[in-house]
C-alpha cells in the first residue's frame, strides 16, 4: 500500500519504490530506501510529514504514492 495510507505515529518498512529512475533516485537521496523504516509523524490534506534516518521530510502526496510499505 502506498505511503500515504498510513497511520500517523506507526512506523512501516519500505517495500519498494515506484516511478522514473529520476524520481526514484531523487526518494533515496533523502533516505527513502527499501527495507529502510519510514514513521508518519502528520498528515494535512494529503501531503505527510515522515521521520526517515532521524530527519523529518515533507513530501506530496504525489511523492508519498510512489512509496509502497
Amino acid at each position: 500500500m502506498p505511503l500515504t495510507m498510513a497511520a500517523s505515529g506507526e512506523i512501516n518498512t519500505v517495500k519498494r519504490i515506484q516511478g522514473k529512475d529520476e524520481t526514484k533516485r531523487f526518494l533515496e537521496s533523502l533516505g527513502f530506501v527499501e527495507g529502510g523504516e519510514v514513521q508518519v509523524i502528520s498528515e494535512i490534506s494529503g501531503n505527510l510529514i515522515v521521520n526517515v534516518k532521524d530527519a523529518r521530510i515533507a513530501l506530496s502526496k504525489g511523492m508519498a504514492n510512489r512509496i509502497m510499505i
